[in-house]
């Protein structure tokens, strides 16, 4: 993981440092000096405007300052609280004028040339993301020894640019946030044996009402693509042809009610695409919750039957909620911070919550947390949230842990655009490249997830 610092976490981690602030400055200032000529391609005659104000952001920028001037870079320094309206164009603009401790609004000179800025672009909240004025827009940010909530979140996710973290000798190892990489999927992801069999990865997949029979379609392929060696479906009261034909339908009433053992059998539950939201169901899904041993999807109209303090506490239950669902749980939208948010929501509920959004949140009780930001703007479209469900309840019957498939299942969803066209991706898109996707990542390797899911 790339670890991920909130703001008063990495004023703490400067504070106990061994090393003096003199030292980290001359270091950060090193760091910004070395970025700007890679991005210079070259120093002698160059020319550098460096925006800079009072605080430490500002005596980084003073130290590049020097370092590229000894490099035989123009240099011009301009203090950023005397800054004109618009900067004359040069070969680069070092933003060091204002970092995440901005609280007051700032108005970025306008500039026509590229922008480094040092730590967050100088009008972006360190906590948030959001504006405060109006911000630079860096072609690159420069970040020292963890990222910040602000580069990933709301307007800082585009106005920071290429992100690059410097190491000046901070130790983050205490850190319980990061953002996911392939890497981190293909640890968290067991691989399925020479010996394996159906009922060692099998998934029980309960979606799908009247008028949603496409909710339950989805989550079912994308579960068998992903890897669950034996799918059980079931809609309740209702027949969905379309289901593919590996999957096994087993009926089931209203009330939901099923044999211990049968329960037992299955390695991970997916309950709620498209289910609908019947006062008899609802009822019947939180009784079943509650005995379940397996850790459970709980995804769409399933989170309508739990309040808040209803979730049982001895389960291992991931819940998926977009904003409004959020809502629904814990009484309140979620605020801008949406780290704290979430983590108060999974704590709350006892479980792993995985907050859908630009960039997602996922948390576990203790608090520790992932960031996604695989995908764009196209999983905005009717049934992904399905597609996701199915993958976190694959993963799960594959073995991994709660947290490990919740943050795998929304960054290998978010993956699979790069195999899709920028415009007109439809929710069946992500399932018919799930396959391929999660080769190339290399999170199955020698034998191709289609091939496993029909092992009998």
């Amino acid at each position: 993981m790339i670890p991920i610092s909130g703001i008063e976490e990495m004023r703490e981690i400067d504070r106990v440092s061994p090393f003096s602030e003199k030292v980290l400055i001359e270091r950060a200032g090193a760091a910004v000096a070395r970025s700007a000529l890679r991005e210079l391609g070259g120093a002698y005659g160059r020319k550098v405007i460096i925006v800079v104000g009072k605080g430490s952001n500002g005596e980084d920028g003073k130290v590049a300052a020097k370092r590229l001037k000894r490099r035989g870079v123009r240099v011009q320094l301009i203090d950023a609280d005397k800054a004109p309206r618009e900067l004359p164009d040069v070969d680069l603009v070092i933003d060091a004028a204002y970092g995440t401790g901005l609280k007051r609004p700032y108005e970025a000179p306008i500039t026509n040339s590229n922008v480094l800025s040092v730590d967050i672009p100088s009008g972006v909240d360190g906590h948030t993301g959001c504006s405060i004025g109006k911000p630079f827009k860096a072609k690159r940010t420069l970040t020292f020894n963890a990222l910040k909530p602000g580069h990933v979140f709301s307007d800082g996710a585009c106005l920071s640019g290429e992100l690059e973290i410097a190491d000046i000798g901070l130790d983050t190892s205490s850190l319980s946030s990061g953002l996911i990489t392939d890497d981190d999927v293909c640890s968290w992801i067991p691989a399925r044996s020479n010996q394996s069999h159906k009922w060692k990865s099998a998934c029980w997949i309960i979606a799908g009402g009247k008028g949603m029979e496409g909710a339950a379609v989805l989550t079912v392929r994308a579960a068998q693509r992903a890897g669950a060696g034996y799918i059980r479906f079931s809609s309740p009261e209702i027949e969905i042809p379309e289901i593919p034909l590996e999957a096994v339908s087993f009926p089931l009433q209203t009330d939901l009610s099923i044999n211990e053992n049968e329960l037992n059998r299955f390695k991970s539950f997916v309950i709620g695409p498209g289910l609908g939201r019947d006062p008899e169901l609802l009822d019947g899904i939180k009784d079943l919750v509650k005995r379940l041993k397996s850790p459970v999807v709980l995804d769409g109209d399933a989170l309508y039957a739990f309040d808040r303090n209803d979730f049982p506490k001895e389960s291992q239950l991931i819940l998926t909620p977009h904003e409004g669902e959020f809502e629904k749980i814990m009484g309140e939208k979620p605020a801008l911070d949406r780290i704290s948010a979430v983590r108060k929501c999974a704590e709350v509920t006892r479980s792993v919550v995985l907050l859908k959004g630009p960039t997602t949140v996922v948390s576990d009780p203790e608090g520790k947390i992932r960031i996604i930001n695989s995908g764009d703007q196209r999983l905005a479209t009717a049934g992904s949230g399905d597609v996701l469900a199915g993958i976190i309840g694959a993963f799960l019957a594959r073995g991994s842990g709660p947290l490990e498939a919740a943050s795998s299942g929304a960054h290998v969803h978010g993956q699979l655009l790069n195999r899709l066209p920028s415009t007109g991706v439809i929710a069946n898109d992500l399932v018919t490249c799930l396959v391929e996707t999660l080769i190339d990542m290399g999170v199955d390797r020698e034998l191709g997830v289609s091939d496993e899911t029909h092992l009998g």
